[in-house]
């Protein structure tokens, strides 16, 4: 009997303590769920204030998405998605207190919560590639984490901005107009059929279903005059230039596009290379956090570029640096306390010494050669390669020039480059070509870690040194380096191969065929400067030129006439600036008067001057908005485009017919100067004037 009231006892104290775990899991099931109502109470009370805080934004424009799925995901809500005129901003409202930011980390307490951030950054990311498929820009697509109740806070972690809830309108519309409401329309019908509403199935692609705006419960909060005024000035405000925002799509994904190494993207004029270059400066400074360099060969191009970033991406301004080679170049040496003289008269005088030094039995005085093709063949050939021996010249393919040369000649250039080297030795001084090259041993000695990506545009006009100096900055990583340009743009003589260089593209180039910027006209009249032009391309292949599959515009047939005296010539040049200022819709600032030398674009300012017309010289101009002429050479006019471009003083000998017998001066002079014209041409978007004057070959 003991026996069994002792198994008895054990029995009762066994569901005793059973009885006391249910109870105990039933309090924990029930205080869990209170934590989870009071979590999705918080939720509800956050998202409300959000939708409650964006409301006014529904009044001018703006489309509100509230409750969306998050892509791929059966349950995660977006809390909002704002599309409008400022462009598209996914919004997840955080109930986080005692929030700090450091090393783009950001904590919530004792706890990291930048994963949470980083989710949303995926999002953005996957929301933009949806989008890229219309053409939008990825800089137009932005990841917010608006922190409820809080107000005066901005930070930016993983391409993500943190700022208080109080400050999404302002934060918003800060970025002023960027897109009209046409394209407005066609980015809410992808974002519609992207971010379904949560419980429904997605909106048929072809339907455009324009939201109500959200109705928060409690009244929308009291605005300060400064804020409406803030709102009124965004409905009126027109939007930036369309390319700035929206792309073509092979274009928007181009941007976007990652390579695993050096890569290259090429394209006939027109085809929007400089664009993308630039929108891809922008996209990977995001990226990547770090720094960008946006670089060519024209002195004057980075400061227009530069101008253009600071519309088109205006939260990367000092992100992205813009600076010709020999900027690069100079500012590496005083850098590293290495001594050099600026180039002046006094490397011009060297090269004078050693030129008058040379006999009059030497093959280089040959009357099928002149004095500037032996200057550019030492400048661009032997310098441009950094060559310090003769058994390097003597066996070189001199890609970009046109005429062989036997070994004694090349003896006696050899022979004129090293006197015309003694010479500036012995002044003490440097030239432009030396100075890139002290820049790339310096680079080679020391790496420089500052730039996470380099752009080169019009990269065919570098010589081989500056290609091997931009490259040394990021070597072969991805992404890394970007060559864009066009070998049939080439207007610099030289040339070089990548393999000189030691770059290996292995598949990443990309052409870009669809001219957005001439009309068919004259893209056909321009082509026939170069229809029988051939050349070495960077990549080491002989070129012709690409093709062009599209051209999106039509318009009015190029203008050439011909004038017997300068007179006659500006009379016809004002009275064609005076026609197409009647064009509706073209200011002086829309009008590039293009030239062939300096002393010609002299000219035409002092023409314009007498007539009153307001003129900005090219070499000057940094990209900034004005009522003004642009007046200035072809060379300086690369990257650039006009809605109306009168090309002044053209030398009749690059229209008419080739010389049965050339020198080889002038064959390559020749070919140079239809390249330019080519080049010229194509910088008109509407129209196009050509003024052919005789005698104008003096000026050259």
């Amino acid at each position: 009997m003991g026996t069994t009231m002792t198994l008895a006892g054990e029995s009762a104290g066994t569901e005793a303590r059973r009885q006391r775990g249910l109870a105990a899991e039933h309090r924990r099931r029930a205080h869990d769920a209170e934590q989870q109502a009071a979590r999705f109470e918080i939720a509800e009370r956050t998202e409300s204030e959000t939708a409650r805080v964006l409301a006014p934004l529904a009044g001018i424009g703006y489309h509100l998405l509230a409750d969306r799925r998050w892509p791929g995901s059966r349950n995660a809500q977006v809390d909002m998605v704002v599309v409008g005129r400022s462009g598209v901003f996914i919004v997840d409202t955080k109930a986080w207190r005692d929030v700090a930011v450091h090393n783009d980390r950001i904590t919530r307490g004792q706890e990291d919560v930048t994963d949470d951030i980083a989710r949303l950054a995926d999002l953005a990311y996957s929301t933009e590639a949806a989008l890229v498929d219309i053409g939008l820009a990825p800089g137009e697509v932005h990841a917010v984490a608006a922190l409820a109740g809080q107000k005066m806070m901005h930070a930016r972690v993983a391409s993500v901005d943190i700022v208080g809830v109080h400050d999404l309108i302002g934060h918003v519309t800060k970025r002023g107009a960027r897109l009209s409401a046409k394209r407005v329309n066609e980015v809410l019908a992808t974002l519609l059929e992207h971010f379904p509403v949560i419980g429904e199935a997605p909106a048929a692609p072809q339907q455009l279903v324009v939201p109500a705006p959200v109705l928060p419960r409690e009244p929308a909060p009291t605005l300060d005059d400064e804020t409406v005024d803030h709102l009124l000035d965004g409905v009126l405000e027109a939007p930036i230039e369309d390319w700035m925002a929206f792309l073509d799509p092979a274009q928007a994904k181009l941007v976007r596009r990652n390579f695993n190494g050096p890569a290259r993207i090429r394209g006939a004029a027109g085809t929007g290379k400089t664009v993308v270059g630039l929108h891809r400066a922008a996209y990977l400074a995001r990226a990547t956090g770090g720094r960008v360099l946006f670089t060519t060969y024209i002195r004057t191009l980075p400061k227009v570029l530069e101008a253009l970033l600071e519309r088109l991406a205006p939260d990367m301004v000092g992100r992205v640096d813009f600076m010709g080679v020999h900027a690069i170049a100079s500012r590496l040496l005083k850098e590293r306390g290495i001594a050099f003289r600026a180039p002046g008269r006094e490397a011009q005088f060297a090269f004078d010494d050693a030129w008058n030094a040379i006999r009059a039995s030497s093959p280089l005085r040959s009357s099928r050669f002149s004095r500037s093709y032996w200057e550019d063949e030492i400048k661009h050939v032997i310098k441009g390669r950094g060559l310090t021996r003769f058994d390097e010249y003597a066996d070189l393919a001199r890609v970009g020039r046109r005429h062989a040369l036997p070994l004694e000649t090349r003896q006696a250039v050899w022979d004129l480059y090293e006197a015309y080297t003694r010479g500036l030795r012995d002044r003490r001084v440097h030239d432009w070509e030396d100075i890139v090259l002290l820049a790339l041993d310096a680079l080679r000695a020391v790496p420089l870690e500052r730039y996470d990506a380099v752009i080169v545009d019009e990269a065919q006009d570098l010589s081989c040194a500056m290609v091997a100096l931009v490259h040394q900055l990021v070597g072969d990583r991805a992404d890394g380096l970007t060559l864009i340009g066009d070998g049939q743009q080439t207007i610099y003589p030289g040339g070089y191969t990548l393999g000189e260089v030691g770059i290996n593209l292995s598949g990443r180039g990309v052409v870009l065929d669809v001219n957005h910027r001439n009309t068919a006209e004259i893209l056909e009249f321009a082509r026939e400067m170069v229809a029988d032009d051939q050349f070495v391309d960077i990549e080491g292949v002989d070129g012709v030129g690409d093709a062009v599959s599209d051209v999106s515009r039509s318009g009015a047939a190029p203008t050439m006439t011909h004038f017997s005296s300068r007179a006659d010539h500006d009379r016809a040049m004002l009275d064609r600036l005076t026609e197409v200022l009647r064009l509706v819709g073209t200011g002086h600032g829309d009008i590039g008067i293009l030239t062939a030398t300096n002393r010609q674009a002299n000219d035409v300012v002092e023409a314009l001057g007498r007539a009153g017309v307001p003129t900005v010289s090219l070499q000057e101009y940094a990209g900034r908005t004005s009522d003004a002429v642009r007046v200035g050479t072809v060379k300086r006019a690369k990257g650039l485009e006009f809605k109306q471009v009168l090309l002044a003083h053209v030398d009749p000998r690059l229209l008419d017919a080739a010389p049965a017998e050339p020198s080889e001066t002038e064959r390559e002079r020749r070919e140079r100067g239809r390249q330019e014209l080519y080049v010229g041409m194509t910088r008109a978007r509407d129209g196009l004037w050509v003024g052919v004057r005789t005698g104008t070959g003096s000026n050259r």
